[in-house]
């Protein structure tokens, strides 16, 4: 997609109004994910959300999924409710993994970690089967050595590995075995792999690392060190604004599945409004990716959950 069609507006979600008779309902769960979203989380309001029986593990995974994947803890806390328990557990997981490399200062202490969450994963099927199927794409060992991925599509393969393989037993939770959802899944979290690509940038940056598509900044005549130095010319925009469109684009294709999906399946896609959330924040400052604004939590995306819940659609 050329960048000179940078100011072209992107069809994206547009909310809409509950009726009037939602309105109580709205203002109470609006109110609980304001709660439940505070520093504090007592056993009694984790209770309230994930269910009776709620353990010490509970715990733990609820808060580390609040601390660490905002929008993830959000989005689970509208699933179903014989589904939140497991959805906690999954996504914990997920994180565990994800924040190897930040925890480790040498590649071959990550490796270890690594190889330890893989026989941990072994034990569980082999000894102590769970409830439901709780298990992802462990991520590459490569990417332990921390190189920028060499194109978009190495991107996409890595979000599909993590994210979509994370969607994809997040509607194995919700009892879904549809291949239009599965398909929906594929491109959500590639959409979502790559949004979260430019999130981190900045992140990334103030350890002095780069890890957007490669093809895409030499494309521009953007370096490394461009990222590293904040450097907000118009062709680092540029590249911020190829590979946003990208997201855009399979947000765009996941929707052509809509008609096709069961809806019984769409709590598992709720992530796609904190993503739209994000490109539509984006594009507001010109793709600015070092733009204070885009460092901010939404304070309204507790309520546009919320209301896209109702909607029964992604």
């Amino acid at each position: 997609m050329a960048a000179s069609a940078r100011g072209v507006p992107w069809a994206l979600l547009r909310l809409g109004v509950p009726s009037l008779w939602r309105c109580r309902s709205l203002r109470g769960l609006c109110a609980r994910l304001r709660r439940q979203s505070g520093r504090a989380v007592s056993s009694r309001s984790v209770a309230g959300v994930i269910g009776p029986g709620v353990s010490g593990t509970d715990l733990y995974c609820m808060e580390l999924l609040r601390k660490r994947d905002y929008e993830g803890y959000l989005c689970s806390l509208l699933l179903p409710a014989e589904s939140r328990s497991s959805a906690f557990a999954l996504r914990a997981f997920n994180v565990e993994l994800a924040q190897v490399k930040d925890l480790i200062s040498e590649k071959a202490i990550g490796l270890m970690r690594m190889q330890f969450w893989k026989k941990t994963v072994e034990d569980i099927y082999c000894d102590n089967p769970p409830h439901q199927p709780v298990a992802i794409e462990l991520w590459k060992e490569r990417n332990l050595d921390d190189k920028a991925y060499r194109n978009i599509q190495e991107l996409e393969t890595y979000a599909e590995n993590t994210q979509s393989s994370l969607l994809y037993l997040t509607l194995e939770i919700l009892g879904i075995k549809n291949l239009h959802a599965d398909h929906a899944a594929s491109h959500i979290g590639k959409a979502q792999g790559i949004v979260t690509c430019l999130r981190a940038t900045p992140y990334h940056g103030s350890r002095r690392k780069v890890f957007l598509p490669m093809d895409i900044c030499i494309l521009h005549g953007v370096s490394q060190e461009d990222f590293l130095r904040k450097n907000q010319d118009k062709n680092v925009r540029d590249v911020i604004y190829d590979i946003a469109s990208q997201a855009h684009l399979h947000l765009k294709h996941a929707r052509s599945f809509h008609k096709k999906v069961p809806v019984k399946a769409f709590p598992a896609f709720l992530q796609t409004v904190a993503l739209e959330d994000y490109l539509r924040k984006i594009q507001q400052v010109d793709f600015d990716i070092f733009h204070p604004t885009l460092q901010k939590k939404s304070t309204l995306l507790p309520l546009s959950l919320y209301i896209q819940s109702w909607r029964k659609r992604y």
